[in-house]
């Protein structure tokens, strides 16, 4: 079976001690120049890398889960007052509830970046670590994973601590650094993994989703050049950085040829369905040379995705033994914001949860409640019996972003006829091929200023991502983090009162069950829908009306200003422990 859990890599060290300790010579010290010369023992240590992901509040309960809720898209389905939904509001305390824990995933994901600093300096000293070798692989992976770890702290909290060398007595302690020395660092070891690993499927070593590969590595390094050179809040104010190594003029360049090697390297496409990525995802398909460039590896028994973000099961039932998903889902405006003959809304936005029976059936939502139909226990090949895990990886990267990092270089750099063949080809896969002429080619070609092009590429990122939590940071980079939730607030004040682009919407919707006696079927949901058929349908219940999308739950998608509250703090017990090094006052 694929996967990784726990993983016991013995000569690790957790550097957690006292200085004395730190001063001995270690066992890992020691054995170094046997592990980093031998390609099966390098390979332990390079999983042992990635064995933090899966401990109880790292990625797996902390970090994916909670990280990317609000946006203009996606929202906490509830309104109750939690450590969870503070951050959601952007209500962003250093002693929340559920991350003021000194086992959280800054813990975690600092362990697996000292267990890289430690692979890297043992692959190059021991490895003879060449492209084209495996240690030369086993090193890229290293570097990629170091990376990953560092991009998800900079995303969640700005400027953190920059460790690239193991832990000595001297740097146990170390201040806060400047984010764009790291991303300097970053965007320069990625260069230098992308020598060292193999394309998809090239090699055995690249033969999964779960591998470091040189189409991810590309992929993520333009991502983060475009972070990189980006918008974010700087202290009080929200600029791009003034560092001319990470302005656009530098950095989209970069990114575009990252682009484009993956593009024409012809390893990875666009699944030839957008329902297929994600059947493939919920299926446990992990076969490289498909569009996900590389997941996030959980074992059945650890991680929660589908806990978290797959459509709600309100009990055990025939597709699951895990009541469970639902967490967040799309704002209800999205379902309407998507075109109706767009193949991705149906696929995105489900309007309904599985009923508390067994066996169980659809049961229609209120308008307010959606969920993200990405991921569903009814497509897995498995049936989930844990309580708490379901043991699905996240997609980390996917091909379709690439396409749409392309076509948004190529509009900056070189306007909207050059961005328009990957916009193109991305919106093809959404439509079906009778509705290309009117829904790709005139929409596409109709965009033709820079500023039309780039809105659309803003359009088309929300289609396309609904609910992969990759939105927020966009948004801020973009610098519209707030001016779209403030515009996302008022599209589902309209929707509610059906005026103004939604004046087309039902506010009844009426439904059936299919012949299978579980599957909904509806007339209302659609725009335009406003016949009477009581006498048609055995079920009728109010929709889009100003009493099921209340004041509470439209204001419930920020409390304090997204844009001043833009990342996390540093967790007050990390703080405690820092022997008075780390803080939050910012780093203009």
């Amino acid at each position: 079976m694929k996967k990784i859990a726990y993983i016991l890599i013995l000569f690790f060290v957790v550097f957690t001690s006292c200085e004395e300790y730190l001063d001995a010579p270690t066992q890992s010290t020691m054995d170094e120049s046997l592990i980093f010369s031998n390609v099966e023992l390098a390979q332990g240590a390079i999983d042992g890398i990635k064995e933090p992901i899966g401990q109880t509040n790292s990625y797996r309960g902390r970090f994916l889960t909670h990280y990317g809720s609000n946006t203009d898209i996606e929202w906490n389905n509830s309104t109750s007052v939690n450590a969870r939904g503070d951050l959601s509001r952007y209500i962003n305390s250093p002693t929340n509830a559920d991350m003021n824990r000194d086992n959280v995933y800054w813990a975690m994901m600092y362990r697996g970046i000292e267990r890289a600093n430690i692979c890297i300096r043992g692959l190059r000293n021991y490895g003879n670590p060449e492209p084209g070798t495996e240690m030369g692989q086993l090193l890229g992976e290293a570097i990629t994973l170091r990376t990953i770890y560092y991009a998800d702290l900079l995303k969640a909290h700005g400027d953190i601590v920059s460790r690239f060398e193991p832990i000595s007595s001297e740097t146990i302690y170390l201040p806060k650094s400047n984010r764009d020395e790291i991303y300097k660092h970053l965007i320069a070891d990625l260069e230098e993994a992308a020598t060292l690993v193999a394309w998809p499927g090239e090699t055995e070593m690249t033969a999964t989703t779960e591998q470091i590969n040189k189409a991810f590595v590309k992929a993520f390094r333009a991502r983060l050049c475009l972070v990189a050179a980006g918008y974010a809040q700087r202290g009080n104010t929200i600029k791009r950085s003034d560092d001319p190594e990470l302005s656009v003029s530098t950095l989209y360049p970069i990114a575009l040829q990252e682009c484009k090697d993956v593009i024409n390297s012809g390893t990875v496409a666009l699944e030839t369905s957008f329902e297929t990525v994600w059947r493939k995802n919920c299926e446990e398909n992990i076969t490289a040379g498909g569009e996900s460039l590389w997941e996030i590896p959980f074992a059945e028994g650890r991680g929660r995705h589908l806990y978290t973000y797959g459509v709600r099961h309100q009990s055990v039932d025939q597709y699951t033994g895990q009541p469970r998903g639902g967490t967040y889902g799309p704002l209800p405006n999205v379902f309407y914001d998507f075109d109706a003959k767009d193949t991705r809304r149906d696929v995105t936005c489900v309007p309904y949860s599985w009923s508390n029976a067994n066996p169980s059936q659809q049961e229609l939502m209120g308008i307010d409640t959606w969920y993200f139909g990405k991921w569903r226990y009814e497509w897995m090949t498995r049936k989930v019996t844990s309580t708490n895990d379901d043991g699905l990886n996240k997609i980390y990267m996917r091909y379709a972003e690439v396409l749409l990092m392309a076509a948004e270089i190529e509009n900056e750099l070189n306007g909207p006829t050059a961005a328009a063949p990957y916009l193109k080809e991305l919106r093809k896969r959404a439509f079906k091929s009778e509705d290309w002429g009117t829904k790709v080619d005139a929409y596409v070609n109709g965009l033709t200023s820079k500023e039309a092009m780039f809105n659309a590429i803003v359009d088309e990122h929300a289609y396309e991502l609904c609910g992969e939590m990759e939105r927020k940071q966009a948004l801020i980079r973009w610098n519209l983090l707030k001016t779209k939730m403030d515009e996302a607030k008022v599209k589902m004040d309209n929707l509610r009162y059906q005026s103004g682009e939604y004046a087309d919407v039902p506010g009844i919707i009426y439904y059936n069950y299919k012949s299978d006696a579980e599957t909904l079927d509806f007339y209302g949901l659609e725009r335009g829908e406003t016949d009477d058929k009581l006498t048609e349908y055995e079920y009728a219940e109010n929709w889009a009306t100003p009493s099921r999308i209340e004041d509470d739950k439209i204001n419930s998608l920020y409390t304090n200003d997204p844009d001043q509250n833009q990342f996390w703090p540093i967790w007050q017990v990390f703080i405690d422990a820092s022997n008075g090094m780390l803080n939050n006052d910012p780093i203009e």
